[in-house]
């Protein structure tokens, strides 16, 4: 196995054709990100999409804006993306907890907040003008490998069958690869937890012109949160004030039966706001319509790798995240640009080495940072009237936001990948217990 000494990016310029080919499945913040650093390293890759699916609030963090910002994007993301520096966050009454300031920069790079569909779209045209092919409409429905001949295939929704060195799962917690890569189903259980959320403009929808909203439009960008009780409300202006989001996540113990995310009901969001800070109602009320989405807990999965090593889970398909944690598309985007690193690293002829030393860097940044979630829900959920203070602030943890996940993909990919060849890959232990399944890596 060749030493890697330059632990810097190469220059888009001095890229050279790896010989790899990837598949990409699924065209989301994720795989995205894998396609275009797999570009960028040298791999030829497509996507496959089987639907063009246009959701709510998109967030980067700075961990993924430093990466985006690479690819020539931040002016445009800029322009569209740019939130509020100070998150006011309200006991559920309208009492002032706390205002939490988000400086930007931060640590060095920039986060990006707006409505998803529209950075997005700048991610996606970015994509094809790198000559990513992406075909719309096809639906993965049966993965294999050919341990023998070292590829990965996939069969779509018409019969057609493709196969490259590396399929990247990247479609979200419902992907078929799952069952594929684990051996089995997981199932999710409910949370307790939903969300409704609504995204819509300010002026159209009578926001500038209501005392108790105009707050949300006329000082530009705002960013607000009520917490307490068991729940927490936030609404988020964005382009100047000019579009309006609020999403609250309530207790939910109804059973989930088919899909999570249905047409929700404002009376019944205004119902569950009825004694809160009359803010939080006039906003509410100020949405055409919701979605009401369920939130599902998924046990960590034992592996993100197939047996083989050439098909991989990546984004929500291998690690879903809670919304509090703001960092389920960032984390979606460090996978594809370790993964692409990772690849280039371990050389086509040693595609399973690259996909495992990915998941072993992955895997407990990965779990620290979903662990975050659900620790920021708890402790606003928590929160009562005459709470105040710092405790409060939403987490911008130094070892989350600043980390380069690129620069040390190249700094650690060595160490990592010879201590699986030296002593076998195990997959990643989960909570304490003993590692398995142990694989022989040849050099």
């Amino acid at each position: 196995m060749a030493e890697h000494q330059d632990k810097v990016p190469p220059p888009s310029d001095s890229v050279h054709d790896t010989g790899i080919d990837v598949i990409v499945i699924g065209a989301g913040f994720g795989g995205i990100a894998c396609a275009v650093e797999c570009k960028r390293k040298g791999h030829r890759v497509m996507i496959l999409e089987k639907v063009h699916e246009m959701k709510y609030l998109g967030h980067l963090g700075a961990n993924a804006g430093r990466i985006v910002a690479r690819w020539g994007l931040h002016e445009k993301l800029w322009n569209i993306a740019r939130i509020s520096e100070e998150l006011h966050i309200h006991d559920h009454l309208g009492g002032l907890i706390h205002v939490q300031q988000l400086p930007m920069p931060v640590f060095g790079a920039f986060s990006y907040s707006g409505h998803r569909a529209t950075i997005h779209e700048i991610l996606l045209e970015h994509t094809k003008s790198l000559g990513i092919e992406i075909r719309m409409g096809h639906q993965a429905v049966e993965y294999w490998e050919d341990e023998a001949n070292r590829r990965a295939y996939v069969k779509i929704q018409t019969g057609e069958t493709f196969d490259a060195d590396v399929i990247v799962a990247a479609d979200g917690v419902k992907s078929l690869a799952r069952k594929f890569v684990i051996g089995h189903h997981d199932n999710p259980k409910p949370s307790g937890y939903a969300i409704y959320r609504a995204w819509f403009e300010a002026e159209e929808c009578g926001v500038t012109t209501d005392p108790l909203t105009d707050f949300m439009s006329i000082h530009g960008n705002q960013l607000h949160a009520w917490i307490g009780k068991d729940m927490h409300f936030m609404a988020v202006s964005v382009l100047e004030g000019k579009s309006v989001c609020w999403l609250i996540t309530h207790k939910d113990d109804a059973p989930v039966e088919g899909n999570w995310s249905s047409l929700g009901n404002i009376e019944d969001v205004l119902d569950i706001v009825k004694d809160w800070d009359p803010r939080c109602a006039a906003i509410v009320s100020k949405a055409p319509s919701c979605i009401d989405w369920k939130l599902l807990i998924h046990d960590p999965l034992p592996t993100w790798v197939s047996k083989s090593g050439h098909v991989v889970l990546s984004g929500d398909a291998a690690h879903p995240f809670l919304p509090t944690s703001v960092q389920g598309a960032s984390q979606a985007i460090e996978d594809g640009s370790v993964l692409a690193v990772a690849l280039s690293l371990a050389g086509k002829d040693n595609v399973p080495l690259g996909t495992r030393t990915w998941e072993s860097i992955r895997y407990q940044r990965v779990r620290n940072a979903q662990v975050m979630g659900a620790t920021t829900r708890d402790k606003w959920h928590g929160a009562k009237p005459g709470d105040s203070g710092e405790s409060f602030e939403l987490p911008m943890p130094e070892w989350l936001l600043a980390f380069d996940v690129e620069a040390d993909a190249y700094a650690t990919y060595d160490g990592v990948a010879r201590s699986i060849v030296e002593d076998g890959y195990r997959r990643p232990s989960l909570f304490g217990e003993e590692p398995t399944e142990q694989v022989k890596e040849t050099p």
